[in-house]
């Protein structure tokens, strides 16, 4: 019986969603899908300078994890850029921080950024 997959702790959506080449027109095989925890992990490793290891704290998953789930976002991200496709962020197995109570880490951006509102949401999977 396989293991039941871990909620990943993820501080906040992109602000915006869907990103690409300016003016394009877009159909479903010009996109690339990157799952929200993909996006936590480029946002915690890349732009906060967190290694793979406190990011797995923050995330609350195992560093393995952090490491396939940083290679998949890292591959996306790259096609996006030089294939010129649509990167849109949705989906995963996440849980939202809420700002206080159950911050994520010492990156928290809702609490750095005075948006605890104190709202918690579940990622579905299905977009």
């Amino acid at each position: 019986m396989a293991r039941p997959i871990k909620w990943r702790k993820v501080c906040s959506l992109p602000e915006s969603n869907k990103f690409g080449p300016l003016g394009s027109v877009s159909d479903d095989k010009d996109h690339i899908k990157m799952k929200v925890d993909e996006y936590e992990t480029i946002r915690l490793i890349d732009l906060e300078g967190l290694t793979q290891e406190e990011c797995a704290i923050q995330m609350n998953i195992a560093r393995t994890t952090v490491q396939g789930i940083y290679v998949r976002a890292r591959k996306k991200l790259a096609e996006s850029l030089v294939n010129c496709k649509v990167l849109i962020i949705e989906g995963g197995k996440y849980q939202l921080c809420n700002g206080h109570g159950q911050r994520c880490g010492r990156n928290c951006r809702m609490y750095r950024h005075g948006r605890n509102k104190g709202f918690a949401r579940n990622g579905n999977g299905d977009g």
